[in-house]
């Protein structure tokens, strides 16, 4: 660091500022203006962010390889899926366990380790010919991401102070997300007309660069002054050590691995099967016990309290609907514009790309948007954003009319996520305290999952109910689609009433923190 650059003022550090969306925009003081950040700060965000480019780049370019993957290792189509599935499983189960260890274990420690195994599962499922090691690898390359996801999430909150610090970082934090998911797509198809191994292989000299520079960049140490000791490259003091909750982490890790596990393989075995609706039965027995667990607990892995947050649990609610009507959206539009239309891959990816191109320059502009109108504001208008996209590609017809219909579709879901994204982290993490950062960065992420995987599944079952696997003709499979599109388009809508709901003032003003928007 240069000795030119000051640190933090100490106001900053010891006291965080009101939450963004601590009084009603009419009538808002203006907020006070940031810190200037050092230099070594901003490399602190950048390893975050590119560790969030790196999950979405991973995610967004295994799909296009898939049918390049079955053939050269003679995979059946149930086998296949699991190359997917698998990686869903390993992270949504064990996001929870990710994000606790995190705070008990040190958050730095715990986004090393698992960018490094990271990095060295990637290049074991780029290399390996023997489809059984490829769907393991894809398993623990999950967990690993399951640790690094809430750490780093959690990084970043209890670097950034509450307020408008928290808010330009997040908005930042997004554009590598969006970024990342856009450039996956097209690299996708250029990686996979070469090799499907380039897919796989890919991420992982792009996690050893992160790991090398949140080695350099990351303090040793996380808490309320991690803002000042990487502004002025000082180690961070540590917060008390608790012991671990081992009965309650194995038994909700055994249960949130068997409800993904029930959600992604329910398809095959059918949802009304025996072994289905005994899956769900036991991952409820298990919640149960889990939640029986924590209460009586010492020092329990999820104090229940967390759930008295309204504002999390909108946040919650908005993640599963965001991302799970998003996810089934890709599905059914790819399968529309490939399957139907005859599309090649790069000319589908690029169909995607305005979406991602939207994310990534709105999301540079958001943490002044969440300053100016707080985070449930932004959040209903992303829903609106997103609920309008799904309803416009409800007038695709057999021949895709891009301009009229798939642009505006992605333009609009580019605007949903680039300030849905950005608010709904806020508001999860906003008012927690430090040693509950990861707990709740992890909730947030695991909502994400296993939204994805849940909705998916539904829809799936929906289109497969219709025969828009079985028919045939271009109308009738579209024809198939229309319930499902339907049933995205109310996912969406629940997401925007759940928004609206935090709008709505608290009686008691000592509570107006609380609310997610006011």
């Amino acid at each position: 660091m240069r000795s030119s650059e000051r640190p933090l003022p100490s106001s900053v550090t010891t006291t965080d500022p009101a939450p963004a969306h601590s009084s009603p925009a009419v009538g808002r003081q203006p907020e006070p203006e940031s810190p200037r950040w050092s230099p070594r700060l901003w490399g602190v965000l950048i390893v975050l962010g590119g560790a969030l480019c790196l999950d979405a780049l991973d995610v967004s370019m295994v799909g296009v390889a898939l049918p390049s993957i079955r053939t050269a290792l003679g995979l059946s189509t149930s086998s296949l899926q699991w190359i997917v599935s698998g990686y869903v499983l390993g992270y949504g189960g064990l996001l929870l366990l990710g994000g606790r260890a995190a705070d008990l274990l040190g958050r730095r420690r715990v986004f090393l380790a698992a960018l490094a195994a990271f990095a060295i599962l990637s290049l074991l499922g780029g290399l390996t010919s023997v489809a059984g090691l490829l769907i393991a690898a894809r398993f623990v390359k999950g967990i690993a991401a399951a640790f690094t996801a809430p750490a780093g999430m959690s990084l970043l909150t209890t670097t950034f102070p509450e307020g408008p610090m928290r808010n330009r970082a997040f908005s930042i934090y997004s554009v590598f997300g969006g970024s990342g998911f856009s450039l996956g797509l097209v690299l996708s198809g250029l990686l996979t007309a070469v090799s499907w191994r380039w897919t796989l292989l890919i991420p992982a000299p792009v996690a050893l660069i992160v790991f090398a520079a949140g080695w350099w960049l990351i303090p040793r140490e996380g808490g309320k002054q991690a803002g000042a000791a990487v502004q002025a490259g000082a180690k961070v003091p540590a917060g008390p050590r608790r012991s671990f909750d081992l009965p309650g982490a194995l038994t909700v890790s055994a249960s949130m691995l068997l409800l993904v596990y029930t959600v992604v393989s329910a398809q095959q075995a059918g949802w009304a099967s025996a072994r289905t609706i005994g899956s769900f039965a036991l991952v409820a027995a298990g919640l149960a016990a889990f939640a029986a667990i924590e209460s009586r607990s010492r020092d329990p892995l999820m104090p229940l309290s967390i759930f008295r947050s309204g504002p999390l649990l909108r946040a919650n609610i908005g993640a599963v609907t965001l991302f799970g009507s998003y996810v089934s959206f890709q599905f059914l539009a790819t399968q529309y514009l490939q399957s139907l239309a005859g599309w090649s891959p790069i000319a589908t990816a690029l169909a995607f790309l305005p979406a991602g191109v939207m994310v990534a320059v709105l999301s540079v502009g958001v943490g002044g948007l969440l300053g100016r109108f707080g985070a449930a504001r932004l959040a209903a208008a992303a829903f609106a954003c997103l609920a309008a996209a799904y309803a416009v590609f409800l007038r695709a017809g057999v021949t895709p009319d891009y301009p009229s219909v798939m642009l505006p579709t992605m333009l609009l879901v580019g605007l949903a996520f680039g300030l849905g994204f950005s608010a709904l982290s806020v508001a999860a993490t906003d008012g927690m305290p430090d040693n509950e950062q990861g707990l709740a960065a992890s909730l947030f992420q695991t909502s994400f999952q296993v939204g994805g995987a849940l909705v998916l599944a539904v829809v799936t079952a929906v289109v497969d109910a219709g025969g828009g696997g079985r028919l045939g003709t271009p109308a009738a499979t579209l024809s198939a689609y229309r319930p499902a599109l339907f049933l995205i388009t109310g996912v969406a809508a629940v997401g925007a009433l759940t928004a609206l709901a935090g709008l709505r003032r608290p009686a008691d003003p000592a509570l107006a923190g609380a609310a997610l928007g006011d």
